[in-house]
């Protein structure tokens, strides 16, 4: 009897353990065999974003995406470092940021391009009106960001803030 009492606290703790590591963004995801599968998202006229369609991650590119909330605290508190690191990448690499808020319900169009403009977002800003790219990354929270390489592999994802080195150290290290 107090064999498997002590096997179930033991699995218990792993869970709870296993559980805040990720909550706190104490584990990174490194590869997987699928590949991230592109989406077309719809684009908002905005600061460095055109209206039409981001496909995420573009093929033969490495791909940068961040998800975030116009209610997120932590997501204005990083558009500082997302704007460094945007104006940092090379060319060659696409840099997006999207959101899966329900536009057209507890929010319009033009408050995400308000907040983008207020924040000094100048990169492409898109909507994952479907969750087809939230649920392909398995991001679970905002902000959260990811970096597919050019085999549309994810080699890293991670929720939380992120300084401008570490964005861009993951950035190179798919390249």
């Amino acid at each position: 009897m107090r064999r498997r009492e002590a096997l179930a606290g033991l699995g218990a703790l792993g869970v709870f353990g296993g559980g805040a590591a990720v909550a706190f963004g104490g584990l990174d995801f490194a590869g997987g065999d699928g590949g991230v599968e592109p989406v077309e998202l719809p684009r908002f006229e905005a600061p460095g974003s055109t209206a039409g369609t981001e496909v995420v991650p573009e093929s033969d590119r490495v791909t940068f995406v961040t998800m975030f909330a116009t209610w997120c605290r932590t997501c204005r508190r990083e558009m500082d470092s997302l704007n460094d690191a945007a104006a940092a990448v090379p060319a060659d690499v696409q840099f997006v940021s999207v959101t899966n808020e329900p536009i057209g319900e507890t929010i319009q169009p033009a408050d995400v391009v308000d907040w983008w403009r207020e924040h000094d977002g100048n990169w492409p800003v898109a909507h994952d009106e479907d969750l087809e790219l939230t649920k392909a990354l398995d991001a679970s929270g905002v902000p959260y960001s990811a970096v597919i390489d050019a085999d549309n592999q994810l080699t890293w994802a991670d929720g939380g803030y992120k300084e401008t080195a570490t964005i861009l150290r993951r950035i190179d290290e798919a390249r």
